[in-house]
């Protein structure tokens, strides 16, 4: 069968309600104003409800392919920015373009530059780590993708929406958690989530208070939450109205251990059911267990951009090795091991950085058990995402 004339059409009607999937011979389709789901697929959709509402779509080796193949995918992009809202756009845009787009951004105040033409884009499903010290611009980035400040140079989208002409179609798309949520101190937990519910025109969603543990604090004011239930209040708001893309700012900073794995757990689940999460965060090891991309800006330009395997493999490719042993490690730290580039020595811990660390480790074994010691602990560990991290700003900061 030849895919570029058969196939299967997924119809406007399917794609608004996601509740069925159509098939119709494309030959017959003229134009995309007929039928705006311009897709041709080579194998089937699936469409499944996740445990957070939203719908998410698995398509099995599809081709990015108009209905009417002479339709370019840009005329099929303005159709859908002029015809649909942007709740309804960006079920279709979705599966069009990343979800976030910054292209060559720059934001000054006065004489300083905050942020210096960053380019990056996000994708559908992915959390987006945004990293960085403070003052390198990852505030302003956020603020002006959530429409609170004007860009002075270059464009920023949001599921197609642009924040600065489009505030209104912005909300609809968009959820946000700050770090300091605001609410006033009386306000009731039930009357917050009723209050932004009716800002953006759906039923209160009491029953994710359940699922973030908040149902039994419903008649409870916020100045009564503990730190870690405000922050699952404040994340709850921002996911009420099942967004799109939802824009975490420090969401764990100062929480318990165990309040900090179970926000964690459900930033999970929100990925699982197709929300998009961007994640401003200085905890580097929060970023490295999440993320599927960071990008680290420094002085307001963007230093590196990858997964956070991809970071750390890219810089100064030494491997940490700790030793500790019975007898102690002041005899390891007067021999010099093949490989070892620098070392130091922590309570009981010799821990050695390698650019060669089989041989280092079988080195270090050997002088062990030549010296009669016995070996307690040995740790083999890649760069962490905060060393590589570490090493970035502060070779830019010497730069």
């Amino acid at each position: 069968m030849n895919i570029a004339r058969y196939g299967w059409c997924w119809r406007l009607n399917t794609l608004l309600s996601v509740t069925t999937v159509t098939t119709t011979p494309l030959r017959a389709l003229a134009s995309l104003g007929t039928t705006l789901g311009a897709w041709i697929f080579s194998g089937t959709v699936h469409v499944k409800r996740s445990s957070f509402g939203n719908t998410k779509q698995d398509y099995d080796n599809y081709h990015l392919l108009s209905v009417v193949q002479i339709a370019r995918i840009s005329k099929f992009t303005w159709k859908v920015n002029n015809i649909l809202p942007a709740r309804k756009r960006g079920s279709i845009l979705m599966m069009i373009d990343s979800v976030v787009k910054v292209s060559d951004f720059s934001k000054s105040y006065q004489d300083l530059v905050a942020v210096d033409g960053i380019s990056f884009e996000v994708r559908h499903g992915e959390i987006f780590g945004l990293l960085g010290p403070n003052g390198a611009g990852k505030t302003t980035t956020l603020e002006c993708l959530e429409g609170i400040r004007t860009p002075d140079h270059g464009s920023l989208q949001v599921m197609g929406v642009d924040p600065t002409r489009e505030a209104r179609d912005l909300r609809d798309v968009l959820g946000i958690q700050l770090q300091t949520s605001g609410l006033p101190a009386d306000m009731l937990v039930g009357e917050a989530m009723a209050f932004f519910c009716a800002y953006h025109g759906v039923d209160p969603r009491y029953a994710l208070l359940d699922r973030l543990g908040l149902s039994e604090k419903i008649h409870t004011s916020y100045r009564q939450l503990s730190t870690g239930q405000q922050r699952r209040l404040a994340l709850a708001l921002a996911v009420a109205h099942e967004p799109k893309v939802v824009i975490l700012d420090e969401p764990t900073a100062g929480l318990d251990v165990a309040t900090r794995a179970e926000l964690h757990a459900i930033m999970g689940e929100l990925k699982q059911s197709g929300t998009t999460i961007l994640l401003a965060t200085h905890d580097m090891a929060e970023a490295e267990k999440l993320a599927d991309r960071v990008a680290i800006l420094l002085r307001g330009k963007i230093a590196a951009i990858g997964s956070p395997q991809e970071l750390t493999a890219t810089g100064s490719t030494l491997t940490k090795i700790s030793v500790r042993s019975e007898l102690g490690v002041g005899d390891l730290s007067a021999t010099q091991f093949p490989g070892v580039v620098r070392s130091m020595f922590n309570d009981e811990y010799a821990v050695f950085f390698s650019d060669n660390p089989g041989a280092t480790v079988v080195a270090v074994i050997n002088h062990i058990e030549a010296r009669e010691d016995k070996l307690i602990d040995l740790r083999v560990e890649r760069p962490s995402l905060e060393e590589r991290f570490l090493e970035i700003t502060n070779h830019g900061e010497q730069g």
